[in-house]
């Protein structure tokens, strides 16, 4: 059964506690708030969808999309990731539903054609057999699935190497061949990030806007699709 790199720090308690502190404060904002606009633009209308998400963590996603009034099953592989979500789904009051479940990517717990929509975000540059697990998600899906990566060409393949986990990176035409073989015609696809995600961590939010308001004004130009730091994919079943 396919794999996942780094398992064990992922499901550890400190990293779960510092999870989103580490990654989307500060300029990580930025970033927490465009893959959020991406999950939403590719499934929108929300409301009344059966959604599930895997590989939630601490339920970035799950929590938001219950509280637009889908219905959201969120699964990951780590209980201390789990309870950081559930923490962060009772702070609010959700339009849909929301259950968070324990499992392997690998080996979803679900009947065939289950699901509307399938997530997963921040998932396949660790996945040491993508096609494995993008079929493991087809079965369980109707309709739709989406997704990122991170791409090759950009900056993060400057300093992919001192990563914790390091990431698997993908070129645009791979990933046309991984949905050519697990039969998903591409929808939608949509490029940014020029700058890598690493920068904009570790600076101030105050700091970090006018870089990303150049990024997105370079980033706009179709030429420099190929040098994005991540790519979101809106995929559909044939």
């Amino acid at each position: 059964m396919a794999s996942v790199k780094g398992q064990e720090w992922y499901q550890a308690d400190d990293v779960a506690e510092e999870y989103d502190d580490k990654r989307f404060s500060r300029g990580g904002q930025l970033i927490d708030r465009r893959e959020k606009r991406a999950v939403l633009d590719a499934i929108m209308p929300v409301e009344n969808r059966n959604v599930l998400e895997i590989a939630c963590g601490t339920g970035r996603f799950t929590v938001l999309l219950a509280d637009q009034g889908a219905d959201v099953v969120g699964l990951d592989i780590s209980t201390a990731m789990l309870q950081q979500g559930r923490a962060k789904a009772g702070r609010i009051e959700q339009e849909g539903t929301l259950e968070f479940l324990r499992g392997d990517a690998g080996r979803l717990p679900f009947p065939d054609d289950h699901f509307d929509t399938v997530i997963a975000m921040r998932f396949f540059h660790l996945a040491d057999d993508p096609e494995a697990f993008l079929r493991e998600m087809r079965r369980v899906s109707r309709e739709q699935i989406v997704f990122d990566t991170f791409n090759r060409f950009s900056a993060r393949s400057v300093y992919n190497w001192a990563l914790p986990m390091g990431s698997r990176l993908y070129s645009k035409s791979e990933v046309s061949a991984l949905l050519a073989k697990t039969d998903l015609t591409l929808v939608d696809v949509e490029d940014d990030f020029l700058v890598p995600y690493g920068l904009y961590r570790s600076i101030p939010n105050a700091l970090a806007s006018p870089i990303r308001a150049l990024d997105t004004a370079v980033g706009g130009r179709p030429i420099t699709d190929h040098f994005a730091s991540v790519s979101y994919w809106n995929t559909r079943l044939r």
